[in-house]
């Protein structure tokens, strides 16, 4: 078998296809523990008005001819959660959604770009009850692939052990030594010279045009996540408000926000919310995520105006959307994302 050979070569696929018994295995254990807490699944469409509005993300687009002779842009979703939180806003308490993704412009070892994203929604529950999730589902996979420990490259995790849960502004502290929390105003806007400073005190390399973002995103990758998720999984929790576009304030620091996303090995696995409900606030942070994409990369993305008007009846409600084939990786200990997909793009 040669390392260039095509996925559906006998000899390749049968190397892989204990992974994906595996994957199968775990597709289903996840399913019953959502069905058990009465959750719904939901199949939302993956043609969509919006992608997202997410500055840093990129989206397939394409043209919907019509009945008529009109043709109007669509996007492939990057996330389900436009259309999960429209279901919210019609009475429905408990949803959860495993599909198809798409997002532009990624690849590697734990990068696709389509792949199956786990979502879930709890109407009127603490964004924190997402955490507990989120050990249980671990546990739950890590038993239905028959696995002791997480694994991704030489790192090892414990999937049975309570995760860490830290603060952002601690863990840039504690790994670049940087008071993060000293570059941002009381009312939740950044200061970039600040950062730029703290930075180049660290011995930290940084560009004069870098936004207080693009330097956040430096420190965390250069870092701080190599650190996350070793031995047991880290929740790295209340994130600037800055970088959580779609969360709600944390209610005791106006400068924070109710997000956190969870690591293993060092991998991102999920990323969680205490749900923004406010459309006029949206809306301002969706503008500034355009403004700030078609800054660096010289385009922008419709807003979804339906889904604006559905925040005015969404219940407050807490989500997460977590990676499907990175969790069956680590569980698998599979070396690249590709392994763990049943056809993966050519």
């Amino acid at each position: 078998m040669k390392a260039d050979d095509p996925w559906w070569r006998l000899e390749r696929h049968e190397a892989r296809r204990p992974l994906l018994l595996a994957r199968n295995r775990i597709r289903s254990g996840l399913r019953r523990w959502f069905e058990d807490r009465d959750f719904l699944e939901a199949d939302p469409p993956g043609l969509q008005v919006s992608p997202g509005n997410e500055a840093h993300l990129h989206a397939f687009a394409t043209m919907l001819d019509r009945e008529d002779g009109t043709s109007v842009p669509r996007y492939l979703h990057t996330s389900p959660e436009f259309a999960l939180k429209k279901l919210l806003a019609a009475g429905e308490r408990r949803l959860f959604s495993m599909g198809h993704v798409w997002r532009n412009r990624e690849g590697g070892p734990l990068h696709s770009a389509e792949f199956t994203m786990l979502e879930w929604y709890r109407a009127s529950e603490g964004y924190e009850v997402l955490m507990q999730d989120c050990a249980d589902l671990v546990s739950l996979a890590a038993r239905a692939a028959g696995a002791k420990v997480l694994r991704w490259r030489t790192s090892e995790c414990d999937p049975f052990a309570p995760p860490e849960r830290i603060d952002l502004a601690e863990a840039v502290a504690r790994h670049a030594g940087i008071d993060l929390m000293a570059t941002i105003r009381p009312d939740g806007t950044t200061d970039a010279d600040a950062l730029r400073g703290a930075m180049r005190q660290a011995g930290l390399s940084v560009a004069a045009d870098d936004s207080w973002s693009d330097m956040l995103s430096r420190i965390l990758v250069a870092k701080v996540e190599p650190h996350l998720g070793h031995g047991r999984m880290t929740i790295l929790d209340r994130y600037p408000l800055a970088e959580a576009a779609l969360a709600r304030p944390a209610p005791d620091d106006p400068r924070l926000a109710e997000r956190f996303e969870l690591y293993a090995c060092g991998v991102e696995l999920a990323n969680g919310f205490g749900e923004l409900t406010d459309p006029h606030i949206q809306r301002a942070r969706f503008e500034a995520e355009m403004e700030e994409k078609h800054r660096v990369y010289g385009e922008r993305y419709p807003l979804d105006e339906a889904f604006l008007d559905a925040l005015i009846d969404m219940p407050e409600a807490s989500g997460i959307a977590l990676g499907f084939d990175r969790l069956v990786l680590l569980a698998t200990g599979a070396p690249r994302i590709d392994m763990v997909q049943w056809a993966p793009g050519d």
